[in-house]
């Protein structure tokens, strides 16, 4: 897998498995499917093991579940954590990625970027 997890991702999935009540032993499993004009949506649960076909991706201490489809979505992306006045979540930045040609910004050509927006955040109970 090459996949790459910034600090600040790193620091975001830690504080959510520790604010779901998940010790060192649990992940953070990420799911996601192509969809949105930025080509991918996506959410997310703390859970205390993968569950079956999932792979383990690790990163300074932090365990991130992927499922199959994800982890092919996923292949040469960065995630990154996002914080400004538009969008807090994390970011998913695909280099290799083509501009959907729904802005007439002339950025066709820069990386894409899609978010999963910390509001979207369900505590499991």
């Amino acid at each position: 897998m090459n996949i790459t997890i910034t600090p600040k991702a790193e620091k975001f999935i830690s504080r959510m498995i520790r604010f779901n009540g998940g010790g060192p032993e649990y992940g953070f499993r990420l799911s996601v499917s192509p969809g949105g004009c930025s080509g991918l949506s996506s959410s997310f649960t703390v859970e205390p093991a993968p569950m079956p076909g999932d792979a383990v991706l690790q990163s300074n201490g932090v365990k991130l579940y992927l499922p199959a489809e994800s982890r092919v979505l996923l292949e040469g992306v960065t995630i990154d954590f996002t914080d400004t006045a538009m969008s807090t979540g994390l970011s998913f930045i695909n280099p290799h990625a083509q501009a959907c040609g729904c802005s007439s910004s002339g950025m066709q050509d820069a990386p894409q970027k899609a978010t999963v927006s910390v509001a979207s955040i369900q505590r499991k109970h």
